[in-house]
């Protein structure tokens, strides 16, 4: 049974100094990979991946907080954020590529092993880096993010659906859609309580990311692609019921996008998952940052020392 996590809950962590966070870029096949990094290197490493239309920026209030006591990298993926934006016709914008650079990434910072944070696109680029090497894998935190069909809204389904079964001009007016500004805005706004904490430097920032020349056409091909993503559901699925790994599961209950669903499926999968719900929507940690911190830092204090 799900925890519903009450109003007043008050974290511990933001009484805690913050940590300060650096700002920096890894290159590699010939890309620059921006990333925010904080909290000492010898300590367990949590790596947050963001979604769309955002980078790293979404952690940007989470990240201080676990560097109190975890090492914390937040990398933002190829044609998003700080990082290289190459057109679409040199460089392959498919969820499978972006998992290889930022399994990359991980070996060209250092990093041995990790718990994943994936949040929306994270969720397919956490996944894939899971199967493409699970030892170095030892946990997840899942923030709104599916592996199954039955945790997308249907409606949403219904928009995209066309555009990959015939990709025309017709057909992606929906998947456009989804990059306007007032979509955009949507996504933090909708089903968000405590809108007094809603930044709106969030929704801007993804915006002016968006609105590049030539952002459009690489955010285009990724939402076609993501086809790819639904196809291997049952290959997650069946990893996760096979490893069962430490998850955590910190979920928005008024998501426009993913349902209860696909939230519960982790529980489904894992019996041992902690699943706790917030009074939020899509980006979750944009009102309860505070609470979700302090269920990551419990859930990563009970994971065992070493492998």
């Amino acid at each position: 049974m799900n925890q519903i996590v009450p109003e007043f809950v008050a974290a511990r962590t933001l009484s805690e100094a913050p940590v300060p966070v650096t700002y920096k870029a890894a290159t590699l096949r010939g890309l620059d990979v921006f990333y925010r990094e904080a909290g000492p290197r010898d300590a367990q490493t949590v790596l947050l991946l963001h979604g769309f239309p955002s980078s790293s920026h979404m952690f940007r209030d989470l990240i201080p907080v676990l560097a109190g006591r975890y090492h914390v990298v937040a990398p933002d993926y190829p044609g998003f954020g700080y990082s290289s934006a190459r057109s679409p016709d040199r460089f392959d914008y498919s969820f499978a590529t972006l998992a290889e650079v930022i399994e990359e990434f991980t070996a060209a910072i250092g990093l041995t092993d990790y718990v994943i944070y994936m949040q929306d696109y994270g969720g397919p680029v956490g996944l894939r880096l899971a199967l493409r090497n699970p030892v170095k894998v030892r946990g997840f935190i899942v923030q709104n993010a599916v592996a199954n069909v039955e945790g997308w809204n249907p409606d949403v389904v219904a928009k995209l659906a066309p555009a990959w079964q015939n990709r025309n001009a017709e057909t992606e007016a929906p998947l456009r859609a989804l990059l306007a500004a007032d979509t955009t805005r949507f996504q933090y706004t909708h089903g968000a309580s405590r809108v007094e904490r809603l930044s709106p430097d969030a929704w801007a920032f993804d915006q002016a990311l968006l609105d590049r020349p030539g952002n459009g056409s690489i955010q285009l091909e990724l939402l076609y692609r993501y086809q790819d993503n639904v196809a291997q559901y049952p290959k997650w699925q069946d990893y996760l019921r096979l490893a069962q790994p430490p998850l955590l599961v910190v979920w928005g209950d008024n998501d426009p996008f993913f349902t209860a669903q696909g939230r519960d499926l982790y529980k489904a999968l894992v019996p041992a998952t902690q699943v706790l719900s917030y009074d939020a929507g899509h980006f979750a940690l944009e009102t309860h940052a505070a609470e979700i911190a302090d269920a990551i830092i419990g859930f990563l204090d009970r994971l065992p020392a070493g492998r």
